[in-house]
C-alpha cells in the first residue's frame, strides 16, 4: 500500500524554523516523540513541522560509541559546533542556519511499508522544486556523511538525507535540507570528526569515508539564490495548493507538554556525557 502526501487533506503546521540560536536541538527529538505519540493515538491531525537548529552537529548512537568520542566532540567544539546524541538511528549529521529540518508524522499503518514513508517524503521534495529540477534521485551516495539509500541528490551530489522513527504508533519522517551554504565544507567537519573520534582504531562499526565533494547544497546545485524562509514558501505552497490540504498552524498543546517533558528529560539522561 502506498502512503502519499496527496491523500491527506488536513495537516496540522508546527512551524519552528525561525526560533533562533536558544532553540535546544533536544527539544526537536522530544518534539517529535510527543507528536508521534498524539497522532498514533488519534488525538491530532498528522502534522507538517519544520525546524532550524544552529552551529550543531547531531550525532547517532553508534557515533556516540567512537573510541575517541570525547575528543571528537572537543574537535566540534572547538570549531564553534555543539554535538548532541539523537534518539534514533543514523549518523553524524551537521546542522546550521543554512539547512532546513522537515519532520511528516502521521498514523502508523502495517499495511503501509517503511519505504512507503521514505517515498511520501521524496515525492514532497519532488513537487517543491519542479519547476527549477527535475533531477532529484533517490539513492545512497557514498562519500557523504550519514549515507542511505534513501539520500536525495542532484547530479550525483547530495543535499538531503531522510530518516524515520516511529514510535507508539505514529511515523515521523524526518529530512535535512541543505538549503544554502558550502555542502562540502559542512563534510569536512564530518570528515574531520570521524578521524579524531577514531585515530585509526579498530572499530565493529563501519564508519563512512567521507568524501566532501559529494555534498553541495541546493543553492550550489540549482544556481539560484535560496533561503530557508524560501523553502517554506515551496512548501506551504505544495501542501495548500497541490493537494488542498487545510493547513492549521499550531504548537503543542497543554495535554502533550507532560510527554513532552518527559521525552525532553530522556534526551537530557542520553545526552548527559556532553552536558556542561
Amino acid at each position: 500500500m502506498k502512503l502519499s502526501i496527496f491523500d491527506i487533506n488536513h495537516w496540522r503546521l508546527i512551524d519552528q524554523s525561525t526560533l533562533g540560536p536558544a532553540f535546544n536541538p533536544l527539544q526537536s527529538f522530544a518534539v517529535d516523540d510527543t507528536l508521534c505519540t498524539s497522532v498514533g493515538e488519534g488525538n491530532s491531525f498528522p502534522v507538517v513541522r519544520t525546524w532550524v537548529h544552529h552551529q550543531t552537529i547531531v550525532l547517532g548512537i553508534q557515533d556516540s560509541r567512537l573510541p575517541f568520542i570525547n575528543d571528537g566532540i572537543d574537535y566540534l567544539n572547538s570549531i564553534g559546533y555543539k554535538a548532541i546524541v539523537r534518539n534514533s538511528g543514523g549518523l553524524a549529521v551537521v546542522l546550521d542556519e543554512g539547512i532546513l529540518n522537515i519532520s511528516l508524522i502521521i498514523k502508523e499503518d502495517r499495511q503501509i511499508s517503511i519505504n512507503s514513508g521514505y517515498d511520501a517524503m521524496y515525492e514532497l521534495i519532488m513537487a517543491m522544486f519542479k519547476d527549477v529540477t527535475t533531477k532529484i534521485e533517490a539513492r545512497e551516495i557514498v562519500g557523504s556523511y550519514c549515507p542511505g539509500s534513501y539520500d536525495l541528490s542532484i547530479d550525483g551530489k547530495k543535499f538531503a538525507g531522510i530518516s524515520q522513527r516511529r514510535v507508539r504508533g505514529g511515523v515521523a519522517v524526518q529530512i535535512y535540507l541543505c538549503v544554502n551554504g558550502s555542502g562540502s565544507d559542512r563534510a569536512a567537519f564530518i570528515k574531520q570528526f570521524y578521524q579524531t573520534a577514531i585515530k585509526g582504531a579498530e572499530t565493529k562499526f563501519t564508519y563512512p569515508e567521507i568524501i566532501p565533494s559529494t555534498m553541495a547544497s541546493l543553492t550550489e546545485l540549482l544556481g539560484i539564490d535560496l533561503t530557508v524562509q524560501d523553502v517554506m514558501v515551496r512548501l506551504l505552497k505544495v501542501l495548500q495548493q497541490q493537494t488542498r490540504a487545510t493547513i492549521e498552524p499550531s504548537q503543542l498543546t497543554g495535554n502533550e507538554m507532560p510527554l513532552f517533558e518527559a521525552n525532553l528529560e530522556r534526551m537530557f539522561k542520553r545526552n548527559q556525557f556532553n552536558r556542561s
